[in-house]
């Protein structure tokens, strides 16, 4: 039988997904989370500054800092719930990443810049918004690898790379994917759904996804779907799929 292991962490929602082994720029100027970041930087060199990412379902990355519509005279929401309603955990998907932030640098105005990697998946649990910034009760989900999970990968690899030359306009000079990719079955499921060109939910679906063999058959089944529509594209701009923006926050 195996242990589920659960921990209290300090919890960061944004409008995107995050998944183990990825790096994850940040831009940190709200309140809430400068707060977050320098109670992580109390913690030695020693210790893992670790904290939970969830994509947010329903919801606002960034709080509105000033009166808005329809109400001119409406207050913006403050504190570390601000845009997430009463009840935050209704508006986050409910699994997410944890982060390990290996580089925080704080900035002249006060706000963070921020590189933090993806570990393990979590469940939300709770979500507990009495502090300066929300916290979340997680437990770690396992990674299982499922069945055929090596030849699916094989696949997927394939099919990316297709993909790639497709969404990159056949031009093999544009790819930005010069060096090998890996062949460890999760790493891939991870790379490929982290680099692909999708929304949010579907992101999400592969992030939840069972178990590793699972994750990537749902990849393939992807990649076919939208190479076969990029090939009937007369044109597609070109997107640098290993580059990911800084999300700010």
């Amino acid at each position: 039988m195996s242990v589920v292991t659960t921990a209290r962490l300090p919890l960061f929602p944004l409008n995107t997904v995050l998944f183990p082994g990825l790096v994850l720029p940040l831009n940190v100027f709200e309140e809430r989370y400068r707060a977050m970041m320098r109670e992580l930087l109390k913690k030695d060199g020693s210790e893992p500054r670790l904290f939970a990412v969830v994509a947010i379902r329903d919801g606002h990355e960034v709080a509105p800092t000033a009166p808005g519509l329809p109400d001119p005279t409406a207050l913006p929401e403050r504190g570390p719930a601000a845009g997430f309603g009463e009840d935050p955990i209704r508006v986050f998907h409910p699994v997410g990443c944890v982060a390990d932030a290996a580089t925080i640098r704080e900035r002249e105005d006060g706000g963070f810049e921020v590189i933090a990697t993806g570990t393990t998946r979590v469940r939300l649990l709770s979500v507990d918004s009495s502090g300066p910034y929300l916290t979340a009760e997680v437990e770690e989900i396992p990674e299982q690898t499922g069945e055929g999970a090596g030849a699916l990968a094989e696949g997927v690899l394939r099919a990316f790379r297709d993909y790639q030359k497709r969404l990159a306009g056949a031009r093999e000079r544009t790819l930005t994917t010069g060096a090998e990719l890996p062949d460890e079955p999760s790493v891939v499921s991870y790379l490929v759904a982290s680099a692909a060109v999708l929304d949010t939910p579907c992101k999400q679906r592969l992030l939840e996804a069972p178990d590793t063999a699972a994750r990537l058959r749902e990849e393939l089944r992807v990649l076919r779907t939208e190479t076969a529509v990029l090939r009937h594209l007369p044109s597609v701009p070109m997107v640098h799929l290993t580059q990911t923006p800084m999300n700010p926050n």
